[in-house]
């Protein structure tokens, strides 16, 4: 088993806690990982990316290469423009429809989704609005893990574990909350597919 993702948005949308999830999920599966991010513009609402390479072999990069990733999960969709050379030919793009338009000439929505509905693979979810409207609007990001749990070759209990790990120091209701929010996430993407 090999997997390479790339998880894309912007400060502050939780890509960091979506990738402490899945590693968790790795390392529980006893999978080797690795992880890399950058994450210095967070802060200004820029651009914040993760690596994560997982394998029941030794990994020795921690970067995915051009053209390798299976899975891009983009919380914002004009980085998923941006990290579309890393995607292979068989790869799957999750996108949130919602944009954070953090620059005065951010290109028109409708075309930045038009382009992803060009590849063969893809979901693109309002995860925004799925997250309001289970009145939980800060867990945008768990409905993106969870409308990439079909792609990301991992046991669901276990993510629901790391979602309990990771959460569980601010109490039992976040934890709940953000665990209704994978569940939609993830009922999304199995009726899409």
């Amino acid at each position: 088993m090999k997997k390479d993702i790339i998880l894309a948005g912007v400060g502050g949308q939780g890509i960091l806690s979506i990738a402490a999830i899945i590693g968790y999920a790795a390392v529980e599966t006893g999978l080797h990982l690795k992880q890399a991010e950058v994450h210095g513009m967070s802060q200004r609402g820029g651009d914040v990316q993760s690596h994560l390479r997982l394998s029941d072999k030794p990994i020795f990069s921690d970067l995915v290469p051009l053209g390798a990733a299976d899975l891009i999960l983009a919380v914002e969709p004009l980085e998923a423009l941006r990290y579309w050379p890393y995607l292979n030919s068989d790869g799957w793009v999750v996108v949130n429809s919602t944009p954070f338009k953090n620059i005065p000439d951010y290109p028109e929505t409708e075309s930045i989704l038009a382009e992803i509905a060009k590849l063969p693979n893809h979901i693109i979810i309002d995860a925004d609005k799925t997250a309001k409207e289970l009145e939980t609007p800060r867990s945008m990001n768990m409905v993106m893990l969870g409308a990439a749990i079909p792609f990301l070759g991992l046991d669901y209990e276990k993510l629901k574990a790391g979602t309990a790990f990771i959460f569980g120091r601010k109490g039992e209701k976040v934890v709940e909350m953000n665990l209704k929010a994978i569940a939609a996430g993830y009922e999304f993407s199995e009726n899409e597919r």
